[in-house]
């Protein structure tokens, strides 16, 4: 990638979004050299989880046998086909033989619903690099770009994200699992032509895994370039958005879990 942009962005995120954490970055089949493997997880765990290394600076390559979730394996592409009765998982389950987590009503509209999730993403055989975005080197190629934040800086991206656009819905926030929101959303979308910016992390399964007060915007990689070049002829440069900056230094001093 080009280290021009990488720094540049670094330098606005000091300036707007002062004292919050950068955003992390994965590439499908990149670079792995430096980076850890995550190893099995000894039983279920949410890969989301795991992302929480990534923020604080480590650069971690997750493969099939690192996802200790079914869900994760689908929709991280290691995994094409659901898990017999998914249906009645995301519903209300079926006694004596599973479980529902009850998100949805019926299993007929988990049926209804999984006919949107047809594309897989091509990572079978491959590996998935993380990194924090001032890890990334020249040899990177980021496919998207997440941001777990808080309301002011989550106002400020979503902003950003409308900018340059007359369509009120360049950031999109469909249904799904916490991974679903910061990666299989946000990889179809980085293989458009004009890509849509993916609010998210709203899955009450994978809600322990981040702060109480922060969501994720991911920007597929190729919008973020865009986002990155506009940024200081945009309202960051107003009074208005002065006033938020002040907003997210105090909120700095709040650690809540």
């Amino acid at each position: 990638m080009d280290t021009a942009l990488r720094d540049a962005y670094i330098r606005h995120h000091e300036k707007y979004f002062p004292g919050t954490d950068l955003p992390i970055a994965f590439e499908v089949a990149g670079p792995t050299a430096g980076a850890e493997r995550v190893p099995a997880p000894k039983d279920w765990r949410c890969f989301v989880c795991d992302l929480t290394k990534v923020r604080k600076g480590r650069d971690l390559i997750f493969d099939e046998d690192s996802i200790g979730c079914r869900g994760g394996k689908f929709y991280l592409g290691y995994e094409g086909e659901r898990f017999p009765d998914f249906n009645y998982f995301l519903s209300y389950g079926k006694p004596g033989v599973i479980e529902g987590e009850r998100y949805k009503q019926t299993p007929e509209i988990v049926a209804e619903l999984d006919r949107e999730f047809a594309h897989q993403i091509p990572t079978k055989g491959k590996s998935i690099t993380f990194k924090r975005w001032d890890h990334l080197t020249p040899e990177d190629n980021p496919d998207a770009v997440i941001f777990f934040a808080r309301p002011e800086v989550l106002s400020g991206l979503f902003t950003l994200a409308n900018f340059d656009q007359s369509d009120p819905n360049g950031v999109i926030c469909p249904f799904g699992s916490g991974c679903s929101s910061i990666f299989y959303y946000p990889w179809l979308e980085q293989q458009k032509e004009d890509p849509k910016v993916v609010f998210g992390m709203f899955d009450p399964s994978a809600r322990p895994c981040v702060p109480s007060d922060v969501l994720t915007i991911t920007f597929p990689m190729k919008r973020f370039e865009k986002v990155v070049g506009f940024m200081e002829e945009s309202f960051l440069i107003t009074d208005t958005w002065e006033k938020v900056v002040k907003k997210i230094v105090r909120s700095n001093t709040l650690n809540t879990p």
